[in-house]
């Protein structure tokens, strides 16, 4: 059981450190010598920092520096920090990725083939400050949260989540995009699984394409004015299967910070993003391969 925070570390840097040396180290061509502070000891502070909720830079580092020097003798100062974690945004990626292999073929092995679609906005800056707001000028844009019946600035996250609630892939994009839109550039190269979504995701003829190339169903309720309309049996059954995405989502939005993420380019929301999926990511990899699970973290208002 991981216990403490120390635990918690430990864990996370050597799951870390073992995927980065075979998936990222080997294509490693960045000149220059390298930094004492190793990139699997940073990807290990982000990640961490997400799981226990303190994504905030200054605060997280000087936490480490006041209750536990000895972890990360060599840490370095926000800036540089925050830089090198933008650069090991795709890095980060690359690990979850690995990580979600894995965990992947053991769910797999018990019948995961089930699998929801789902987005969840990811503003930018506070819908009042938008129109002042120059920084994300031709990357944010104004979408329609139907589900919040809202309008924000600035983008959309959109998720494919088995069964067991593993993020399989993901794609953030401007929040006028349509859900329809992604939905093929997330299920394009997926075959075999059974997705569900909700009416946003309504699109015959890709569903038809998928199932004829990828062997793959898309289920999503049929709107009022649809002449073919569901089972209300069928309709229930994937509306409650659906739930498992809505938890996903509810543990980015308030363990994660995924809304509150002080991202202030489209790079640094990439690294943020990238990171907060990792580390949920890991958690669940903790919870079913590594026999690690995470019942007790930390105390939160100690921080």
């Amino acid at each position: 059981m991981i216990g403490d925070f120390v635990d918690l570390c430990t864990h996370v840097y050597v799951a870390t450190d073992e995927v980065y040396r075979r998936v990222v180290a080997p294509y490693d061509t960045r000149p220059g010598p390298r930094s004492a502070f190793t990139d699997s000891e940073l990807l290990t502070v982000s990640i961490v920092a997400e799981l226990v909720g303190v994504d905030a830079e200054t605060r997280c580092l000087a936490y480490l520096r006041r209750n536990h020097p000895d972890l990360f003798p060599l840490l370095p100062e926000r800036s540089r920090y925050n830089r090198r974690r933008r650069q090991l945004a795709e890095p980060t990626n690359r690990i979850r990725g690995a990580i979600m292999e894995r965990l992947w073929r053991v769910l797999e092995a018990e019948g995961a083939n089930l699998c929801a679609i789902d987005s969840v906005p990811v503003p930018a800056v506070g819908f009042p400050h938008a129109r002042h707001d120059h920084r994300w000028y031709g990357e944010a844009e104004y979408g329609r949260v139907a589900s919040k019946k809202q309008t924000i600035y600035g983008f959309k996250l959109h998720l494919l989540v088995s069964a067991s609630g593993l993020i399989i892939d993901f794609a953030l994009v401007a929040a006028n995009e349509a859900d329809s839109t992604l939905a093929e550039q997330l299920l394009i190269d997926k075959a075999g699984l059974t997705v569900l979504g909700d009416k946003g995701y309504i699109d015959g003829p890709l569903h038809q394409l998928l199932a004829w190339r990828n062997e793959l169903t898309v289920l999503t309720p049929k709107r009022r004015n649809q002449r073919v309309q569901l089972p209300e049996a069928l309709t229930r059954a994937i509306n409650q299967a659906r739930q498992i995405i809505e938890t996903v989502n509810s543990q980015l939005v308030g363990q994660c910070n995924l809304q509150r993420n002080r991202a202030k380019s489209v790079w640094g929301l990439a690294a943020r993003v990238h990171a907060k999926l990792a580390a949920h990511t890991l958690g669940l990899y903790l919870n079913y391969c590594a026999g690690r699970p995470l019942l007790a973290l930390m105390d939160l208002a100690l921080i």
